[in-house]
């Protein structure tokens, strides 16, 4: 008679933002987008992107989609896909992430990881290596 019609949750849309005069200490976790103008002390983790404008600062560790930073950051970040760092990105500590994108001035003072090229290997030989 009636059919049931499924509810699907849409993605989520939510935008946070910390402003210029916020410091917050500790982890912070959201399914949505980050803009960060003020300071953070410790792990943002979001499904979404995270924007570090000219005057935030990260000290500790960020896990996300993607980043665009134009301010300062010291730790760890994981960029599932695409780090975009502007000319005045003062960027120190370990980074992992799939695709790097850096505007000239940007200071990169970092290990740099990038997903997509590292292989694994296996009793001294990579796959491809392997003979028949």
């Amino acid at each position: 008679m009636f059919l049931e019609k499924k509810v699907i949750p849409p993605l989520s849309s939510e935008r946070n933002v910390i402003g210029k005069n916020t410091s917050i200490i500790g982890d912070v976790k959201s399914e949505g987008d980050f803009r960060i103008d003020g300071n953070v002390e410790g792990t943002v983790k979001t499904a979404g992107r995270v924007v570090i404008g000219a005057l935030g600062c990260v000290m500790g560790k960020i896990v996300c989609e993607n980043a665009d930073i134009e301010g300062k950051f010291s730790g760890e970040l994981l960029v599932n896909n695409l780090l975009t760092l502007k000319a005045t990105a003062k960027i120190s500590g370990e980074v992992i992430i799939s695709k790097l994108l850096v505007e000239p001035g940007a200071e990169f003072n970092a290990t740099c990881t990038m997903k997509g090229s590292v292989m694994e290997l296996k009793n001294g030989q990579s796959e491809q290596e392997k003979t028949a």
